[in-house]
């Protein structure tokens, strides 16, 4: 296979419009080509690749089938939408994904009028293709809602919770569950595809549609008898109760990479009167790529990668990835303490929890998706006596909001939160940063809350976070590696609520929360060479506040400047409640706050968001200069 794949058919194919203009027989090539077209763009920009390969085949089929972009088509989640992407008009512009400027590596409204949902969150598409088919319904329009989600994404209450109200749709909903890890299915075969296609087609939804009619005239008993034969007799031959007791008229599970199969099943649903309707789709992740079918966990997520070896460009090498310093510090922390454990939401290895789980695996639980059973579960673990480490993305402990509100702060309940991905993310975008974190605990009564400023201070607040069982606590560290210090033989407990002071000057005092300290060292630098005598700090805490170290900062220097990997409402919000409600500004103390700013950022490097995000050393200079009322050259301005 050639980096660069000869695709004919493909080449012919620019939007969905074109694709309904082939022959079924062409489908087969077409896929083909597909697939070839996803693995050599990946190759170049790197991404998701195994779930994207898993649903080419029912990507060209779905496409093919339903009216999109009138039918509108949710993925959950949104990562395994890259075929969908080239299919869709944005084939020119693949190779740009999850780069600066470039498209997304999800689904995205703003992108296209065939992503009608952004999906990078999982577990959100059937209540959202409910919402569309509902409103299309209402407005007496014939589109319908199709959502297309793993078996993965299935195990959040939400999507239970969208079926349970479902009926509401009828046969404008259409789920399709993408089970790409046999973990509902049965062996697929020819029988269960052939008693699919038999159970969608027209004339036996006829059939049962009469017979549900002879036997509402029945007396009741016999009536319910007549309902539980029908449900028990499919259910017997193919599985399916459980959605059918959640409404879904089921169907599946069939190959989801035999086109054969799926256009038949997709037009006879497409065509029922009987909905809301569910089909089972079982895929290979990885499918048609050696190396990804080898290794599904390997090439979920990669690197940029040689097509033809299947070899991922290596990262540099270099100081360890927070992750790795979270999970060998948790892991010698359970060897002092056998009341310490872990849970984790699906993201066993981005947690860094996989490697405790080989070393307790009786204390180490994932609960899949589940973000808020997740945080109640560590609260029940904490009230009984243990010591719960939950460690969730900062973007996705938002999903679990009031659990840690109600079941954890208001009880006061030793729960500890790990918080990876802090900050901004790269290549991964809006849908992934870790924004909102420290504004969204900090604002809590009993709640501590630390941000780690580099990889030896995340040891310690590890550490600090076990021994602290007075209420919960929270730790923020970012993605990607450390800055290179040395890790600490002997963890130290930090005194709760008391920062650091790392240099000490007398004009200008920056106040750095989390992992700018290394660029607030960088501007004291070029200050003091401007004679603007610099103390630096490194606060550690947002919630408690150091407030004796920022009372005699403020009392001893002419400008305050925070700064922090966060949204506004943080640390800044903080600082400058604190000198408000003490009346430390009253005598001309000039106060800034450096933050996030007020907006989604879009996918770049770290390193360039950050820069836009005016959180670097020049920006922290050119904010201090601008307080002082210096200009570049430091000669004093007029002062008005």
């Amino acid at each position: 296979m050639s980096a660069t794949p000869a695709t004919p058919l493909l080449d012919t194919v620019d939007t969905p419009d074109d694709l309904r203009k082939l022959q079924p027989s062409q489908l087969r090539q077409l896929a083909d080509e597909l697939r070839h077209e996803m693995i050599s763009a990946v190759g170049q920009t790197g991404g998701h690749l195994g779930s994207g390969l898993g649903v080419v085949e029912l990507t060209v089929a779905i496409h093919y089938v339903f009216n999109t972009p009138d039918d509108r088509l949710v993925w959950d989640v949104g990562h395994q939408a890259y075929p969908h992407k080239i299919l869709t008009g944005r084939r020119s512009r693949i190779r740009t994904l999850r780069q600066g400027g470039g498209l997304s590596g999800f689904t995205k409204r703003s992108e296209s009028e065939y992503d009608p949902f952004g999906t990078a969150h999982s577990s959100t598409s059937i209540s959202a293709a409910l919402g569309f088919a509902v409103a299309n319904k209402l407005a007496g329009k014939p589109g319908k809602g199709i959502a297309v989600i793993g078996d993965g994404a299935m195990s959040a209450g939400m999507a239970y919770e969208a079926m349970n109200n479902a009926e509401a749709a009828g046969n404008r909903l259409i789920v399709i569950l993408n089970d790409n890890d046999m973990s509902i299915a049965p062996p697929v075969g020819g029988l269960s595809a052939y008693l699919a296609r038999l159970v969608s087609s027209g004339p036996f939804l006829g059939l049962r549609d009469t017979l549900r009619k002879i036997s509402r005239r029945l007396p009741e008993p016999l009536h319910k008898a007549a309902k539980k034969t029908d449900e028990f007799a499919r259910g017997l031959a193919m599985g399916g109760t459980l959605f059918e007791e959640l409404g879904f008229y089921y169907v599946g599970p069939i190959d989801g990479h035999n086109l054969d199969q799926l256009i038949p099943i997709l037009e006879n649903v497409r065509d029922a009167a009987e909905g809301p309707c569910l089909i089972h789709v079982v895929t290979q992740k990885g499918k048609g790529y050696a190396p990804a079918e080898a290794a599904a966990d390997k090439y979920h997520g990669v690197q940029k990668f040689d097509v033809i070896t299947g070899e991922q460009v290596k990262s540099a090498g270099g100081p360890p990835s927070y992750t790795n310093v979270f999970a060998q510090a948790l892991v010698a922390e359970a060897a002092r303490d056998d009341k310490i454990c872990a849970i984790t939401a699906a993201m066993p290895s981005g947690t860094g929890l996989d490697k405790f789980a080989a070393t307790y695996p009786e204390r180490s639980f994932d609960v899949g998706i589940a973000e808020q059973h997740a945080v109640t579960f560590a609260a029940g673990l904490a009230a009984q006596g243990m010591r719960p480490f939950c460690a969730i993305y900062s973007t996705f402990l938002q999903r679990a909001y009031d659990q840690v509100v109600h079941d954890v702060a208001i009880q006061n309940l030793p729960v500890r939160f790990a918080i990876d991905r802090a900050g901004l993310v790269g290549a991964d975008g809006a849908t992934h940063a870790g924004s909102f974190d420290v504004t969204y605990l900090a604002t809590l009564p009993n709640m501590v809350v630390m941000a780690a400023a580099d990889e030896a201070e995340l040891v310690h607040m590890t550490h600090t976070a076990a021994l602290h069982d007075s209420g919960p606590i929270a730790f923020r560290y970012p993605r990607g590696n450390g800055v290179g210090v040395p890790l600490p033989e002997v963890p130290q407990r930090l005194e709760i609520g008391k920062g650091r002071l790392v240099r000490e000057g007398t004009k200008v005092a920056l106040l750095s929360l989390g992992t700018r300290l290394a660029e607030a060292l960088k501007a004291a630098d070029q200050l003091d060479a401007k004679g603007l005598s610099t103390t630096v700090a490194d606060l550690r805490f947002a919630k408690p506040l150091d407030s004796e170290l920022i009372r005699r900062l403020m009392a001893t220097h002419e400008v305050i400047v925070t700064m922090e990997e966060g949204a506004i409402g943080g640390l800044g919000a903080h600082v400058l409640t604190l000198a408000s409600d003490e009346g430390l500004t009253d005598a001309g103390l000039k106060i800034r706050t450096m933050r996030l700013p007020d907006v989604f950022q879009d996918q770049d490097s770290p390193e360039k968001q950050y820069d836009d995000a005016g959180l670097n050393a020049a920006q922290i200079v050119e904010t201090v200069l601008k307080a002082l009322r210096h200009n570049s050259a430091g000669v004093n301005e007029a002062r008005a």
